[in-house]
């Protein structure tokens, strides 16, 4: 019967303009989520909520599709890699998804009693998708600045671009952090965590090849003593591999 009445609750979200999971309204009728979306979804899953109040994880299936919707990288890519939008308008909001997603970090980062994540699938959810919302912003910063520089090829500007490659680099290297809180992370959330060092690493190396990734090599390096997760080790091996190949 808990199948059946989870499958209901499921329709009945769907169905309506809002999920309302009972004092908490979300937007999940609508394909993607705005901005606008996002300003309100944030607000309340980070202030919404009473202290002792379980938030929305993928292991409900009565609330699973918050935060799918949460963290569904469609939301940004259907406008930033729109091509027919114009380059300011899509670094625009390219900017308002950017300051959104920093914003979000704060909803699932509670730890319990023995310092282990309280929502690490979660958490490592909204990581993700700002990796992969990064390489959209970024690139779009850039491309901006070349289009409306007098001479593109330019020391100035290369240096300008090649500095923010660099800080886009520097932001990876943050995610590698979480190592050191490895012992916080599920066994789920380990294999989570190195899923996410194979797919969005690789995109990051593959598209800036040329690229100084010598300070993301020796922090993959350390991590790769301090880990004790097997996952973890072999994507780190793998990333490892990857510089060496691209350098």
């Amino acid at each position: 019967m808990k199948r059946i009445k989870y499958f209901l609750i499921a329709i009945i979200c769907l169905s309506n303009t809002s999920c309302n999971t009972e004092k908490h309204e979300f937007p999940i009728a609508k394909r993607y989520w705005d901005t606008n979306d996002y300003d309100k979804v944030i607000l309340e899953l980070r202030f919404g909520y009473e202290d002792d109040e379980r938030k929305p994880t993928f292991d409900n299936p009565a609330q699973r599709v918050i935060v799918q919707k949460l963290t569904d990288e469609q939301n940004f890519k259907i406008v930033l890699t729109d091509t027919e939008l114009g380059l300011k308008h899509r670094n625009k909001v390219a900017t308002e998804f950017f300051n959104h997603w920093k914003d979000m970090h704060q909803i699932y980062q509670a730890t319990d009693r023995k310092d282990n994540y309280l929502y690490d699938l979660e958490m490592l959810a909204v990581w993700q998708y700002g990796l992969s919302l990064q390489l959209e912003y970024f690139k779009l910063g850039n491309d901006e600045i070349i289009a409306s520089a007098d001479d593109p090829s330019s020391s100035r500007v290369k240096n300008t671009i090649n500095s923010n490659i660099q800080t886009l680099i520097s932001n990876y290297i943050i995610y590698l952090d979480e190592i050191n809180n490895e012992k916080a992370l599920s066994e789920k959330g380990k294999t989570k965590f190195a899923t996410g060092i194979d797919l969005y690493f690789s995109k990051l190396i593959k598209r800036y090849p040329t690229a100084n990734f010598s300070g993301m090599k020796h922090k993959a390096e350390l991590m790769l003593k301090k880990s004790v997760s097997n996952e973890v080790k072999s994507s780190l091996i793998k990333l490892i591999e990857l510089m060496n190949k691209e350098k």
